[in-house]
């Protein structure tokens, strides 16, 4: 608000979006908004949108035309927030239109993505202080969720931030309980879980197969559950994740395409199934659990096999120079792209189709087109959803003098005004064919016949839905053995990468400190303070109270001879001054055979061999 240049650092949950979007309506002006996650940025500009504020979006899978007309609405409309891809920021119509334009306040999310010593560099980032050249006297605002000293510092000399506020929620979140398992029967440990954490709940694993299979039997165990992962359509995903915020279905199983930008505050337990490749992913993934600051669990279950599978793909997850330059060569023999061509440009993905082409492997395909994203020559969006829209491309006079010449055109131009009105002028409304088709009573292959008909006779510009991943060419093609990779940069990245997943492996193999610490000490936060509520500080606590531990193990014992109870039924009966302790006890009673849960969920006394 003082227009001075800004660091945020605010976990998950942390409200980042109001520290840029409240200053932004007050100063007054646009505010640019760079970020790199075209899903993300379509949900914020409906979000705006829905509470009266206009905003839009600018970003790779964009034609031209769409974005030289958006960008025209951002100098001579009422635009307030323009989201802005990073590749988007080096295009000559880009700076042209910038610097006609009033903005008031250039905010980067995401901003750990400027750092090659972040888990996820984009060199797109590093061309963000030219925006700053060309509005000089505007304030810039830096987020990001995760952040180590040394992100920080790339942060703030690459952002090009001049006597930078830093602002820096702590790490530590006081109502979320870490704990991990190690335990040959994941299954089983999910069960008593979702039995003894009442409430939604997200389960993470790496597969889309494993996101069928898994919710699938939990199903079967009575547990109302649904899957989600890229691969599946776009209403369908939404359909389902819908269903989930609303609570008709209480665990969603979930690659890790899943969570990104949903705000559901009452998430009470997050599972990994697998294990994270970073400690920066797990910690926002957990995060998403306890939003509404009630108590929440954040979850790992592994076995010892993880470990060395998760050491093996983080050493799989870095290609050689040599295999990107074939999958770079691959790509541009699948769109045949002549050199120099293609900048811009967005073209629909299908993996299978590719590797089948080039008989290549999928997963080893899928890394390299991640890498060439990281090293800024490609973009690639795997859950890509873009819908219909359209643009009227004549004056009044014009389309009139169109109707009397083809009346044939003349009942669908009709509805499209009627449904859509000034909004075909100024921008590219969102449209539904089968609305349109039902207004007009015609089939809807009719209706998508007739808008690409009036498209080819340039009356509108219309773009058909997408719904497939996409691949869009960051730079011109260039020439696959001349590649340009930073080869020092690769060798640099995957030192930090394999570092970054060590720390995850110790994360959960470490059994004497403080989770919650251990993550502090990740993002160098200094803290002295234990949680108190991860597995870790429980056990620690039941040690040194021994003696009451045994005392509440005996009263458990003593109160379920008698007859089967529920968790909740025990405790009430026996009214323990420490719940933590109590579930403890249950938890380690169940863990060594001497309890049970029956098929209803109630616990029994198992009567020891002599």
């Amino acid at each position: 608000m003082q227009g001075k240049d800004v660091l945020a650092l605010l976990p998950t949950g942390g409200g980042k979006s109001v520290c840029f979007q409240v200053p932004a309506l007050l100063r007054g002006g646009i505010c640019i908004v760079i970020t790199p996650l075209i899903a993300l940025m379509k949900d914020q500009v409906e979000q705006l949108k829905q509470r009266g504020i206009d905003a839009a979006a600018v970003h790779a899978a964009m034609s031209k035309f769409q974005v030289d007309v958006l960008l025209n609405n951002c100098i001579y409309g009422s635009v307030s927030f323009l989201y802005v891809s990073p590749e988007r920021l080096q295009t000559e119509l880009f700076i042209a239109r910038v610097k006609q334009m009033n903005v008031g306040l250039i905010a980067v999310d995401e901003a750990h993505c400027i750092s090659q010593w972040g888990y996820d560099f984009r060199p797109s980032y590093l061309k963000i202080a030219t925006l700053r050249t060309l509005k000089p006297g505007v304030p810039v605002i830096a987020l990001t969720a995760t952040a180590t000293a040394e992100v920080r510092t790339d942060i703030i000399e690459k952002l090009e931030l001049k006597d930078a506020s830093v602002f820096q929620k702590s790490f530590a979140r006081d109502n979320l309980s870490f704990v991990v398992r190690k335990t040959e029967n994941k299954e089983k440990k999910v069960l008593e879980i979702l039995q003894k954490v009442k409430g939604t709940a997200i389960i993470y694993v790496r597969s889309r197969k494993a996101t069928q299979e898994i919710a699938e039997w939990l199903v079967r165990k009575n547990i109302s559950a649904s899957f989600y992962h890229a691969g599946l359509d776009f209403d369908e995903r939404t359909k389902r994740q819908d269903k989930w915020i609303q609570n008709q279905i209480r665990v969603i199983v979930a690659t890790n395409a899943f969570g990104m930008g949903i705000d559901k505050p009452d998430v009470r337990v997050v599972i990994h199934l697998d294990l994270p490749e970073n400690l920066e992913s797990y910690y926002q993934e957990a995060g998403r659990a306890g939003r509404d600051g009630l108590r929440c669990f954040g979850v790992v279950l592994y076995q010892e096999a993880d470990v060395s599978n998760l050491e093996l793909k983080v050493e799989q997850s870095q290609p050689s120079p040599q295999f990107l330059k074939t999958v770079y060569q691959a790509l541009c023999n699948y769109y045949q792209l002549a050199l120099g061509s293609s900048a811009g440009e967005s073209y629909d993905f299908d993996l299978n189709d590719f590797t089948d082409r080039f008989h290549l492997h999928p997963s080893e395909v899928y890394i390299a087109l991640k890498k060439l994203e990281e090293e800024g020559l490609i973009q690639f969006n795997e859950s890509f959803y873009s819908p219909s829209t359209i643009h009227l491309l004549m004056d009044k006079a014009k389309l009139y003098e169109f109707q009397i010449a083809h009346a044939r055109f003349d009942p669908v131009i009709k509805m499209l005004l009627r449904l859509y009105g000034g909004e075909l002028i100024s921008g590219f409304p969102k449209i539904s064919e089968s609305s349109l088709a039902k207004g007009l009573k015609i089939p809807g292959k009719e209706v998508v016949d007739t808008l690409k008909h009036l498209n080819e006779l340039q009356v509108i510009a219309y773009q058909p839905a997408k719904d497939k991943p996409q691949v869009t060419f960051v730079i011109p093609r260039q020439d696959a053995e001349r590649l340009p990779l930073n080869l020092k940069r690769l060798e640099a990245r995957k030192k930090l990468i394999l570092d970054k997943m060590k720390a995850m492996v110790s994360f959960v193999t470490l059994t004497h400190r403080c989770r919650m610490q251990l993550i502090q000490d990740y993002f160098n936060e200094i803290s002295y303070k234990k949680c108190g509520i991860c597995d870790v500080c429980i056990e620690e606590r039941k040690t040194e109270n021994k003696n009451a531990f045994d005392e509440l193990r005996n009263e458990v014992t003593s109160v379920l001879k008698k007859k089967s109870l529920t968790v909740e039924q025990v405790e009430e009966l026996i009214a323990p001054k420490d719940h933590e302790l109590f579930v403890d006890v249950v938890r380690e009673m169940v863990d060594e055979g001497v309890l049970a849960y029956d098929s209803v969920w109630k616990l029994s006394l198992i009567k020891q061999k002599q």
